[in-house]
């Protein structure tokens, strides 16, 4: 029996994919000191994650009380280059926004192809990774990573306890997930983990994460099992799923 839990998400920004090669960057608050920390928590110990990838600003998902305020569009551009993103325009948000955007080299975009915040997993992008899998056939110890650019990961051995494994698309572990596993790095939401048995620090599908603070079900824990994404108008929920027989 599959079970739902809720899962996290930055609380100011989310990755999505828009349309290749273009990335989207759905700006959920304005508190760029915020956004700064959040950003170095995620990718700050992957400095090569993006490599100068377009993206697209896109402010539809700001809160009422921040559909007005002011940014700085200079220091977002500037914070957005540290990581290796190429931001080429402004989607959505106010007169006075997209003004301040345009000012600042950002301009108007509104006929980017964006995937809409409350729509299904299901209804994702059909921007799929590469064909092909990168394949690990040796275990990975505390502190490797590895990530599979446009494409899926499978490893073939153990992930232990402070190794990461990254993929754009699925990740298939074929033996213990004990450490990190992100899947749909980039927004694909459709991306699933797949694990001979489920024992993870952490577990994330496009964003949408939930760590081993957060203990999983006996049904599920030590067991091979499979990971998910299931989006709402009520929010994101990860679904665990055990493989039987």
């Amino acid at each position: 029996m599959s079970v739902a839990l809720a899962g996290r998400s930055p609380a100011t920004f989310e990755i999505k994919s828009a349309s290749l090669p273009l990335l989207a960057l759905r700006l959920k608050s304005v508190d760029l000191d915020a956004l700064a920390q959040e950003l170095q928590a995620h990718y700050g110990d992957m400095p090569d994650f993006f490599a100068d990838d377009l993206l697209v600003v896109d402010l539809s998902a700001l809160p009422a009380d921040s559909a007005e305020a002011p940014l700085d569009f200079a220091r977002l551009t500037a914070l957005l280059r540290t990581h290796r993103l190429k931001p080429i325009g402004v989607r959505a948000g106010s007169a006075a926004q997209r003004a301040a955007a345009t000012a600042a080299g950002l301009p108007d975009a509104p006929d980017m192809r964006l995937p809409q915040a409350s729509a299904p997993a299901s209804s994702a992008p059909a921007d799929l990774p590469a064909p092909g899998a990168l394949v690990i056939d040796k275990p990975l110890r505390s502190g490797q990573q590895v990530y599979a650019r446009g494409r899926d990961l499978v490893l073939r051995a153990m992930v232990n306890p402070g190794a990461e494994v990254i993929a754009d698309g699925h990740i298939h572990v074929y033996a213990p997930l004990r450490g990190r596993a992100i899947a749909g790095a980039r927004g694909w939401a459709e991306a699933c983990i797949f694990a001979r048995a489920m024992q993870p620090e952490l577990v994330s599908v496009a964003g949408v994460y939930r760590t081993s603070d957060e203990p999983l079900p006996e049904s599920v824990w030590g067991h091979a099992a499979t990971v998910s994404l299931r989006s709402s108008e009520a929010g994101d929920t990860l679904i665990f799923e055990p493989i039987t027989d």
